[in-house]
């Protein structure tokens, strides 16, 4: 089991290894979305890359960037990852909407 803690929202969440970030942020109620990403979200394909989340711990609890991200937060830092392509394994601290 993993713990995940949204640190904007005070709040935590648990998950079975592997489970989909972005997935399990809808269903405890995070918004990760920004206005815009909330009008345009692909559905979690990673086609858009509106659910962009910040890592602040735990990195190596998750699964390796995609190609897809890779495409899409080339310009950003490596703790940026899309909630929708990354997988949780273990403890980690998300920050939702990073600047």
């Amino acid at each position: 089991m993993a713990n995940i803690t949204f640190v904007n929202e005070n709040q935590e969440a648990i998950a079975a290894d592997g489970a989909n970030l972005r997935e399990k942020a809808l269903q405890n109620g995070i918004d990760i979305y920004t206005f815009r990403g909330k009008m345009m979200n692909c559905g979690g394909y990673g086609q858009c890359g509106t659910c962009i989340v910040e890592i602040v711990e735990g990195m190596e609890n998750l699964s390796p960037r995609t190609e897809v991200e890779n495409r899409k937060l080339k310009k950003k830092p490596e703790t940026y990852r899309l909630a929708c392509q990354t997988l949780v394994n273990g403890p980690t601290s998300v920050k939702t909407k990073p600047q």
